[in-house]
């Protein structure tokens, strides 16, 4: 068996053996299938597509590279969140330690940046001292002294699936149905929750574009999940704007915590809720979603949310006063306004050129491996449907320099749409699969 037949065999339009999808997966994990050949692969899946068949088989394939933790002992009734992927999706943030204080542990393995979306390890990672790199022990650990952990793939969990999302990061083949499926399984399973959430994003600002694509999606990792003998259930949310105001690593940081306070954007506190209620009705922790709702809520209005946000944040080596003062987080120097060129509604704002405006400041990577910049970003002032006035802020731009800002201005020009006539606003949540 050689790399390169099957890379022809998936360009042709074969299908590939779980034989085979073994082959590769385990030489890649190895070291004995360079980047270049699973590149080329990657942009045959691309092209092709996969089967059920082969998607299940990848997703076990890449979960089983590593270790798969059992959590039985630390966390019977354990549930994990996970986004398909957008822009200015900081909800792990928010719905991650409200279920863990609701009494459901959250065991989380998470990813970074990828393609014109953020990670949620990026944004931790911009409080000093954050580690997301735990072995399979201090992640079982953490998960029983705090009930909630956010980590990355160790070397021993999902590691060949680590080595992939990198590599499709940088070789435009992210936007694919099977390599997201398999990537978002790989690591749930890998990480021993029994009860998975699925945030599955439609949109400009997301890898799939259309709410049916994205409901395709849904329903096929909720199978790959039900097979694998996990309790499963997604729900499919709008990314035709980005989500909150806020995108960028420290800015999300503080909008999270805005919204652990109450006080932040009505569409991330809306999102959070019903994902947070989703969670705790998958664990079997609660009787009926009105349960589910009236326990969310006595957690985030008594503070017991963000309280362990922080805990999260000390139990990882972060320092907490980040979480308790998040303005003490890192800033850009260069921070300018971007005015409305006229008055009017905004009609549309463009996700993905957001997104990659913002991983263009250096909030994103351009190679495997680059650092990101966690102070630069952008703040929405109007999302779709607000009346502007003419040089009122559409914007605010958080750069490393004043030629970097500048730059990213021309394109935001661009990417937001101000027309005469009010907007229908767009449906934040476009249905369940479950």
């Amino acid at each position: 068996m050689r790399a390169v037949e099957l890379i022809q065999k998936k360009r042709d339009g074969g299908e590939l053996t779980t034989a085979e999808i073994e082959y590769l997966i385990g030489g890649y994990g190895a070291g004995e299938i360079p980047d270049y050949q699973m590149a080329a692969w990657l942009m045959a899946v691309c092209w092709r597509g996969m089967t059920f068949r082969e998607t299940t088989d990848l997703t076990l394939a890449l979960a089983r590279s590593g270790e798969m933790i059992d959590l039985g002992e630390v966390a019977a009734r354990a549930a994990d969140k996970h986004s398909t992927g957008g822009v200015g999706d900081k909800t792990t943030l928010v719905v991650a330690p409200l279920v863990a204080a609701a009494g459901v542990p959250v065991p989380k393995l998470s990813g970074r940046a990828l393609g014109f979306t953020g990670g949620t390890l990026d944004k931790l990672e911009a409080i000093p001292g954050f580690r997301s790199d735990l072995s399979p022990a201090e992640f079982r650990e953490n998960l029983a002294r705090v009930g909630l952990v956010i980590a990355s793939q160790s070397a021993d969990l999902a590691p060949a699936e680590g080595k992939l999302y990198a590599l499709r990061d940088v070789t435009a083949t992210v936007a694919s149905i099977p390599l997201i499926a398999s990537s978002v399984m790989s690591k749930k399973l890998a990480g021993g929750a029994e009860a998975i959430v699925l945030d599955v994003k439609a949109g400009r600002g997301a890898f799939v574009k259309t709410p049916e694509e994205a409901r395709q999606l849904a329903e096929t990792m909720v199978e790959i999940g039900r097979g694998a003998g996990r309790r499963v259930a997604a729900i499919v949310s709008d990314m035709s704007q980005p989500l909150g105001l806020a995108v960028g690593n420290a800015l999300e940081v503080r909008e999270a915590v805005e919204t652990l306070r109450g006080r932040g954007p009505a569409d991330v506190s809306e999102l959070c809720r019903a994902l947070g209620v989703a969670m705790l009705m998958t664990a079997g922790a609660v009787a009926d979603a009105a349960e589910a709702g009236r326990r969310l809520d006595a957690v985030w209005q008594s503070g017991r949310g963000l309280a362990k946000l922080a805990e999260l944040v000390a139990a990882q080596g972060g320092d907490a006063r980040f979480v308790e003062r998040p303005e003490l987080l890192p800033r850009a120097p260069a921070v300018a306004d971007l005015p409305a060129p006229r008055e009017g509604y905004v009609v549309a704002i463009d996700a993905e050129e957001v997104g990659l405006v913002v991983a263009g400041l250096g909030a994103g990577r351009q190679r495997k491996g680059d650092p990101v910049d966690p102070a630069v970003g952008v703040v929405l002032r109007a999302k779709v449907g607000r009346w502007v006035e003419a040089g009122e802020a559409l914007l605010t731009i958080h750069a490393r320099s004043a030629e970097a800002l500048a730059t990213a201005a021309e394109r935001l020009r661009r990417a937001i749409a101000i027309g005469p006539e009010a907007p229908e606003e767009p449906r934040l949540i476009h249905g369940v699969a479950s």
